[in-house]
């Protein structure tokens, strides 16, 4: 009898954080590993957000808290939306998770029945899928295409949706490609699902603040008011305010869809934790300047790999539009032999052999949905950077 329930048993663990820790470990078996494969920046939490958790902890704020969130960070983030997304919620309508993967994952499990479809673009966040799968629904993929930004098409939305189509979840900008949706492109995506009622959006901003060459952010439920109640709306502090490991996640909804998945919380995590989101509240309330040049930092690193990667024999990288990742093809160099005499035959060979040969670690396009392509994450130093880039030209050119 198989230990794994028939749930489990659909999905598989997440690409990036294999790969990451493959690179840990040869790493420390001695080889000069640099690796490009985590989504997480460089910089540090700042000073006055570390500084509200250690209050936090001296005043004794370490008991559980209310399920969903804080008071006073529900009123943080309620007053986010309004501020930088001219969205008005209620405290009550927002939620607050241990990350931004259970908001989403709570959400699934909060809506979705047995063969119920949530529409996910490709390249996709690799844990998408996965959260879908294992709420018992189904994943519908609907591919974009370099040539038109990695940005999912009316037209092909159009196609995808079906009386059992739930959701339809949007990133941007986007993990892996770094494509990000125009507000005049939302407002096409929305035209069709104003046609659709059954379909419920999920929209990750978790991007939000890493956009370059003047970018202006916009998200659906502003561009789109008409979809506002049935939009989920998520965000969170990892990203633009470096607080991976403090593991607090947002959104705002319909407050019957938010208090379905405090109902999930109640039975599974419980609360974030309490120190992460009094820290959250000072992240959210504080100085927030910091943001704008580290964002300009993160956009000369795209620039400098955008620009190394495109000397590369056989690679072709389009410039994106935000967050820390681009998204090369590989296809020039597919039918081709590796210094080791393989043959590269996918994506998936080539950042086997790139890591092997050059010790550089890069996530190959099979884990997002869309091949021959590999993300990089430049969220690290600029000198690790050329020094990564100077490797992948160098084993591009030894490629036969």
């Amino acid at each position: 009898m198989s230990l794994e329930s028939p749930a489990l048993s659909r999905v598989k663990p997440s690409s990036t954080m294999a790969i990451a820790a493959q690179a840990r470990a040869l790493a420390r078996a001695g080889r000069n590993i640099i690796a490009l494969a985590a989504g997480e920046p460089d910089f540090d939490t700042p000073e006055n957000i570390k500084e509200a958790a250690i209050r936090a902890i001296r005043e004794g704020k370490t008991k559980y808290t209310d399920v969903d969130g804080l008071p006073e960070l529900k009123e943080a983030i309620a007053g986010k939306f309004a501020r930088e997304n001219n969205l008005t919620y209620k405290p009550s309508q927002v939620n607050v998770s241990p990350g931004g993967k259970p908001v989403i994952y709570n959400a699934m499990v909060a809506t979705l029945g047995a063969g119920d479809e949530v529409i996910i673009p490709t390249p996709y966040w690799v844990s998408y899928p996965d959260m879908v799968l294992l709420a018992g629904g189904e994943p519908v993929f609907v591919p974009t295409t370099a040539q038109n930004g990695f940005l999912l098409q009316p037209e092909d939305l159009e196609r995808a949706i079906t009386p059992r189509t739930k959701w339809l979840m949007l990133n941007s900008p986007s993990n892996p490609s770094g494509a990000a949706y125009s507000r005049e492109a939302l407002k096409a995506l929305g035209e069709v699902l104003l046609r659709h009622p059954h379909v419920w959006v999920l929209t990750d901003d978790m991007y939000e603040h890493l956009l370059y060459d003047g970018f202006k952010f916009s998200t659906i439920a502003e561009v789109v008011p008409e979809l506002y109640e049935r939009t989920l709306t998520m965000n969170g502090v990892s990203k633009a305010y470096a607080m991976t490991g403090w593991r607090i996640g947002y959104a705002a909804g319909p407050e019957r869809l938010i208090k379905a998945m405090a109902k999930v919380m109640s039975q599974s995590t419980s609360n974030p934790s309490s120190i992460s989101q009094w820290a959250a509240v000072e992240a959210l309330n504080g100085p927030q300047d910091f943001i704008a040049t580290r964002c300009k930092a993160f956009e000369e690193r795209r620039d400098l790999v955008v620009s190394m990667l495109n000397q590369a024999s056989g690679i072709h990288c389009p410039k994106p539009e935000g967050a820390f990742y681009v998204y090369p093809s590989c296809e020039g160099l597919l039918g081709k032999r590796a210094p080791s005499g393989k043959v590269i035959d996918s994506d998936v060979a080539f950042t086997a052999e790139l890591l092997d040969a050059e010790g550089v670690a890069v996530v190959q396009g099979d884990a997002f949905g869309l091949s021959p392509f590999f993300r990089i994450s430049y969220a690290t130093s600029t000198a690790e950077l050329e020094d990564a880039c100077a490797r992948i030209q160098r084993f591009c050119a030894s490629v036969t």
